[in-house]
Order: structure tokens, then sequence, then C-alpha cells
């Protein structure tokens, strides 16, 4: 039987769900998007991404007892739903200009480090789907090789293995190598040019 204590209890539950919910996705939704943004091609993607994943969370969102674990549910769904998108297109891409940077150089040429950085978009593209998925989370997201694992439900020797082989074809990637040489290339030429007008000085 309903009394109307338990209507009226009912009634505020209702409305409250909605507003926590809404509440927990204006606090955090700058971060779940730079995690969207990291593994699609644009904003727009990012955002379908995102308000995917978050139906997903919204849907099960009494079910989730340890508001601790909310940023890694919705992560969770972020990957999976996006893993589903790479198998049914066989497309992976990302933002280029959410990628890991290459290691700082000095004084650099604007051209010369869009370059590099081009190199490296077009040389993380060409990794097999999960490699990507896993250089991303690790190197751009900095999460550890278990959060990793626990966000894709795999294995820490998965990640382990998986980011090593990832990694090993990024060094053998000759486009890359390419690009990355050709600046080494120009620093030894400046530092030998610098050292005969020392010379000549």
């Amino acid at each position: 039987m309903t009394t109307p204590g338990s209507t009226s209890t009912a009634a505020t539950a209702a409305q409250v769900t909605p507003l926590t919910f809404t509440s927990y996705v204006k606090a955090r939704g700058p971060v779940l998007m730079r995690t969207a943004r990291s593994l699609t091609a644009n904003p727009s993607d990012a955002e379908d991404l995102l308000q995917t994943a978050l139906a997903k969370t919204y849907v099960q969102w009494e079910r989730i007892t340890d508001q601790r674990a909310l940023d890694g549910y919705v992560r969770r769904a972020l990957v999976n739903t996006r893993t589903s998108q790479w198998r049914k297109r066989r497309v992976d891409e990302y933002a280029v200009d959410e990628l890991p940077e290459p290691e700082p150089l000095p004084q650099p040429d604007p051209a010369e480090v869009q370059a590099v950085r081009e190199a490296m978009w077009q040389a993380v593209r060409r990794l097999p789907t999960r490699q990507r998925a896993m250089v991303v989370l690790r190197y751009y997201e900095d999460l550890s090789e278990a959060r990793t694992a626990e966000l894709l439900g795999v294995s820490v020797g998965t990640v382990k293995s998986a980011v090593s082989r990832a990694l090993a074809k990024l060094r053998e990637d000759t486009a890359l190598a390419a690009v990355v040489d050709a600046r080494l290339a120009e620093e030894d030429d400046d530092e030998l040019a610098g050292a005969r007008a020392l010379a000549a000085a």
C-alpha cells in the first residue's frame, strides 16, 4: 500500500537524482570533455561521444554507490563507445592538437615543431586501434598502467606489452624518423656554423 509519505519520498528522489547528475556533469564536464577530445577527431565528435557516455551513466546513476568511481565509470563508457565505433568504421582518428608533444627543442622554429607534431600524429594513426587508445590514455591522459587496463577491460600485462609494441613501432616508423633526423641534422649544422664563427672570431 502506498502512503502519502512514501509517494512524497519517491517524488523527491525522482527530482533529486537528475539534479545530482546535472551537478556532477557541470563540475566534471571539462575534464571528461578533454578525455573525449583525445579519442576523437574534432569537437563535434567529442561532444557526441561524451553525450553518449553520459547517457549511459545516467541510466546507471542510482546503481553507482561509490561516488568516487564516477569519473572512472564515464571514462570507461567513453573508451568502450569509441572502441565500438572504431570496430564498425575501421577508422581511428585523434585530434592533432590533443596528441602528446614531442620532446621540447631549444628555441624551435614553429614550422619545424609543427612538422614533427604532424609526423608524430601520422605515426600514431598508423598504430593498431587498441595500441592507439593505450598510447593516448598512458601518455596524454597520464593514466597508470593499472588504470588504463581497468578502463579497457584488459590485464596490466596486456597494457605493458601493447604499449611496448606501440613504442617500438613508433621508433621504427620511417616517415617519423626521417622528419626527426632532418631536424637533428639542422641542429648539427647550426652548431657547426656556430663553432666556425667562434673560430673565425
